[in-house]
């Protein structure tokens, strides 16, 4: 009931949005399979290194923000520290990133991908982002821009600070 009445005071905004509970159901259902379909081809290419999905958000953030910290991306990923503990050494083994000592506070750890790790990076994120790019030509810019409204809309309130300040750390 609450969410319901939390949905009609949103939709209040604007009286022509009215979505019913159908609607609604098949948004949730389209990114459930825009997100197979966004995600399946770096999950072919990862299977081939022994990887998963927590690797490719590694290598993903630690790219988007070269000599992260171990807590900022811990934070961004909102994984363990022994889940991502166990993903740093598999992706340092293999020799796709590095881990420095940080020159102010020799406590911290920053993590940088080396030159077969943004290979790897450039790989994986190639199919994306042809994907996302025909998706958004075909949508055109109003839709582009009421795409990133929902996508932001959906993402809870500190976690769309997170996004916003990507590159910034």
């Amino acid at each position: 009931m609450q969410d319901q009445q939390s949905l009609q005071k949103q939709t209040s905004r604007d009286p022509r949005l009215f979505l019913t509970d159908d609607q609604l159901l098949q948004g949730i259902e389209l990114m459930f399979f825009a997100y197979r379909g966004f995600t399946s081809d770096p999950d072919r290419i990862l299977e081939q290194y022994g990887y998963g999905r927590a690797h490719h958000r590694a290598i993903h953030f630690i790219n988007r923000s070269p000599g992260i910290t171990v807590n900022r991306l811990l934070e961004i990923l909102g994984v363990t520290k022994q889940s991502l503990t166990r993903v740093r050494r598999q992706l340092s083994n293999d020799g796709m990133m590095e881990s420095r000592i940080d020159k102010v506070d020799r406590r911290r750890r920053n993590l940088y991908l080396t030159d077969r790790g943004r290979a790897l990076e450039r790989q994986l994120s190639k199919a994306q982002r042809k994907r996302m790019h025909d998706a958004y030509r075909d949508a055109g810019p109003d839709a582009v821009r009421g795409f990133r409204r929902v996508l932001e809309n959906i993402m809870d309130h500190h976690l769309r600070q997170l996004a916003r300040n990507l590159g910034e750390d």
